[in-house]
């Protein structure tokens, strides 16, 4: 870490829970970056989010992965240095959609990317954990960079046990909703799923006001889940056997701008019962995404065992380190 800052401050880029990310310029090479500025309570010392991302993005070195360069410590401040990105893919799509909607080449291009990013993650036993448009960094040359790992967690074996206060409520997956702790990597491929509908068509899939609201808008387009449907979903902590009971729809209805291959593979990330959802490993081996076979090489997807083969045809796959 280093205690003296030769980055100029330019103006505001935004505003979170703990932090303030400015635009700032490096004095001896010229180049932006992003500033994120975390300010230190004297009390309470370095908040946990801020040391938890400092330790995993300095691990994290992928091209679908924004880059920490570096991490300047004084008395009542600490700011973390990023490599500069244009826009996150929110905004994005507001300002270059149609309301919203982005051309499905872009969108299976910033799809193939976002899995790939989460892939690495998954690979490197980390869960994101907080997944969104928001979270998402866009630059002029077409990449999208998975950033904010505030509520990142490292995870391995033997079984941990997770916060269910985790993911931005539109894009939480419905066992975490319904209080599930032991959740795993397909947390994460929800959440992929979730961003893949709303960029074909510039709406949020499940807008829920609330935990119970958004379980009931989540079952009200895939149906509402039963021990025939999904096996031990009665013993979720937040289970109630007088939910109101829905059937599902075809998402191709929901997302009438998705092919038919890209409307399988949306199928497979927004499985209902978790251990159902596709790995992103399984995932990037989608026909949607033949165009791009070329730039997964044999050293990225070949590192796998068995658990991996047959995965993307049967729809399911869950990570090479499953927790629950």
């Amino acid at each position: 870490m280093a205690g003296q800052s030769h980055f100029q401050q330019l103006e505001k880029l935004g505003e979170g829970t703990y932090a303030t990310v400015y635009k700032g310029r490096d004095a001896y090479t010229g180049s932006l970056v992003a500033l994120k500025e975390i300010n230190l309570d004297s009390e309470e010392g370095t908040p946990s989010t801020a040391i938890r991302e400092i330790s995993l993005m300095k691990e994290l070195k992928h091209e679908n992965i924004v880059t920490l360069y570096d991490v300047i410590h004084t008395e009542n401040k600490l700011t973390l240095v990023f490599e500069h990105m244009d826009r996150d893919l929110k905004k994005y799509m507001d300002t270059y959609g149609n309301r919203g909607a982005l051309d499905p080449k872009i969108v299976k291009s910033y799809m193939f990317q976002l899995l790939k990013g989460i892939m690495f993650c998954h690979d490197n036993c980390v869960l994101h954990r907080d997944l969104k448009p928001q979270n998402l960094l866009i630059n002029s040359k077409g990449e999208l960079k998975i950033g904010d790992f505030g509520l990142a967690r490292a995870f391995g074996i033997p079984v941990n046990t997770f916060s269910n206060e985790v993911v931005t409520l539109w894009y939480r997956a419905p066992d975490v909703l319904m209080g599930s702790r032991n959740y795993n990597t397909s947390i994460d491929i929800w959440s992929a799923g979730c961003i893949m509908a709303e960029m074909f068509t510039g709406r949020p899939l499940f807008p829920g006001s609330s935990n119970d609201d958004q379980l009931l808008t989540i079952f009200k387009i895939m149906g509402t889940p039963t021990e025939r449907t999904w096996p031990g979903v009665s013993q979720l902590p937040n289970y109630r056997h007088n939910f109101d009971m829905y059937i599902s729809q075809d998402l191709g209805t929901i997302v009438p701008q998705v092919d038919p291959i890209g409307l399988k593979l949306l199928n497979q990330l927004l499985q209902m019962k978790p251990e159902n959802r596709v790995s992103a490993r399984a995932a990037l081996t989608s026909p949607w995404f033949s165009e791009y076979s070329s730039q997964l090489g044999n050293n990225q997807m070949n590192n796998s065992d068995t658990q991996y083969q047959n995965q993307y045809q049967d729809g399911r796959g869950r990570g090479m380190h499953q927790i629950a």
